[in-house]
């Protein structure tokens, strides 16, 4: 019985120890939190976001964008979700948008965009570096995140608002089964059969996409596949093979045309994942790691 008891406690001593390690990790990360900082407005409503700046600061930025079916909430993130981050010292700055169909999902992207712009103005103030700025998200947040790499533009040196002189490139990329091209969605559970946009999402394209030939127009302005240079960024997509609202095929299409263009996307398909996996918390770390590949080397 003695020796039994060894044995068992053992494993129970390692299973804690793992336990208590994991909950360190995600949960008691430490950090300071500065929310509903006014990044800008639309039709009157402001624009937020949440700054949480670890213990210890690397210089770098990572814009994780709060967004899911191009909704976004406006409550405060969980430092969990961006443990991995704070974790290695990135300043993360939890970007929100005002949900479509209230904004068009072009609005959305715009509104993203001036998160950059606001962030690389204010990169003193957060004590970033402005040249060392990455984003992150999944699904809708992981479509924004592409446009960001992909149509990231220089700012207008005759803007009024400082902020919009401001470029809205990134350094870096890493996202979650991103829609990348809205005008082929494939075998996806939103495709409505007659070429027109996510039949779930029509209201939040707004009035061009009720008309197919204005669609075809906007749907292509707003697909990142279309966007593709060999200038964009270091790009890290996580895709499972088993998503049917969103298919692997519109990664790995976009991971092709890349390749195409001698631009750096680093693809990884998960077989047998859908839309969200547990285990995807482990993706964090690994995005944080391309993070410190590409902004801080």
């Amino acid at each position: 019985m003695y020796r039994l008891s060894i044995w068992l406690g053992i494993p129970a001593a390692l299973l804690l120890s793992v336990v208590g390690w994991l909950y360190w990790y995600w949960a008691m990360v430490p950090h300071q939190l500065q929310e509903n900082i006014q990044y800008g407005s639309r039709d009157g409503r402001p624009l937020m976001l949440d700054v949480l700046t670890p213990q210890e600061a690397n210089g770098a930025g990572i814009l994780f964008l709060v967004s899911g079916g191009w909704k976004s909430s406006e409550g405060p993130i969980q430092p969990a979700l961006v443990a991995p981050f704070l974790r290695n010292g990135y300043t993360v700055f939890a970007v929100k948008h005002i949900s479509q169909p209230e904004c068009t999902v072009s609005g959305i992207v715009e509104d993203v965009q001036r998160s950059v712009r606001y962030v690389r103005h204010h990169a003193m103030r957060f004590e970033i570096l402005a040249d060392k700025i990455g984003v992150v998200g999944g699904s809708s947040g992981g479509h924004l995140s592409l446009m960001l790499g992909t149509t990231g533009r220089t700012g207008d040196p005759s803007a009024a608002d400082p902020v919009d002189r401001e470029s809205s490139v990134v350094q870096c990329v890493a996202c979650f089964y991103p829609p990348t091209d809205l005008l082929n969605l494939g075998s996806s559970t939103e495709n409505p059969g007659d070429g027109g946009p996510p039949k779930s999402f029509r209201e939040g394209f707004g009035p061009r996409a009720r008309d197919l030939d204005e669609w075809k127009i906007l749907g292509r302005e707003l697909s990142p596949i279309y966007h593709v240079t060999s200038k964009m960024p270091p790009t890290y997509i996580v895709h499972g093979d088993a998503d049917t609202l969103v298919p692997v095929d519109q990664s790995q299409r976009f991971a092709a045309v890349a390749a195409k263009q001698m631009a750096e996307v680093k693809l990884e398909i998960r077989p047998g994942k859908g839309h969200g996996w547990p285990e995807m918390v482990l993706d964090l770390v690994r995005f944080a790691e391309w993070f410190d590949q590409h902004l801080l080397e």
